[in-house]
């Protein structure tokens, strides 16, 4: 078993404030912005939303432009045929039964198009301050190299997750293996020998 409460001291001293890298304006914005990470960098995604954002950044604005005109302007972004789609159908819920807010619960996030599991919890982590476990790629990855799941199922990844990590970090966790993912313990050729948490990582003495 490995130390948990250790990696997440690491973690946490090394990234205090750890957050996401999303752009965003509003609460609005951020949940599109969400919805179009999907399988896409955030890097991606902020050059486009820079631009979008500038333009349309309301409920109103965004269904204003429609499936096809909001598909040119995010086309750059994977599966951007869909993700429009799912942004006009969700924005027309938000206007008609939430008052052009994003809720705060799961269940009715979950029940917006193109909002699954992943981007509820992203959702309800930054925007509403509750300590949910958001599995994407990275945090898939590192539960793995740490040794913190053996499933590669997203959902039982995060079960695994929320009965070892301590309640004092489970607010940060998901941003913090996801920078350390991103930065540090990449896919491809991970930065171990830098690792803060090198000597007592079980992944860096399998290479």
């Amino acid at each position: 078993m490995p130390n948990v409460d250790e990696i997440c001291r690491r973690l946490s001293t090394a990234l205090e404030n750890p957050t996401t890298e999303l752009v965003y304006i509003s609460d609005y914005t951020f949940l599109l912005a969400v919805v179009l990470s999907a399988q896409t960098t955030d890097v991606q995604v902020n050059k486009v939303t820079e631009r979008l954002f500038k333009k349309y950044r309301t409920v109103d604005d965004i269904l204003s432009l429609g499936v096809e005109k909001l598909q040119q302007e995010i086309r750059s972004i994977g599966l951007y045929k869909t993700k429009a789609r799912n942004i006009i159908a969700l924005s027309e819920i938000l206007r008609e039964k939430f008052d052009s807010r994003v809720p705060n619960s799961r269940e009715e996030l979950e029940s917006l198009p193109g909002v699954g599991r992943k981007t509820a919890n992203v959702v309800l982590n930054n925007l509403f301050g509750k300590p949910t476990i958001a599995v994407d790629t990275h945090v898939l990855r590192l539960s793995q190299r740490l040794d913190f799941s053996k499933n590669k199922d997203p959902l039982k990844v995060e079960q695994d997750l929320e009965k070892i990590i301590p309640p004092k970090y489970k607010m940060n966790i998901s941003n913090l293996l996801v920078l350390h993912g991103r930065y540090t313990c990449r896919a491809q050729k991970p930065l171990c020998s830098t690792c803060i948490l090198n000597d007592i990582c079980k992944y860096k003495a399998s290479l």
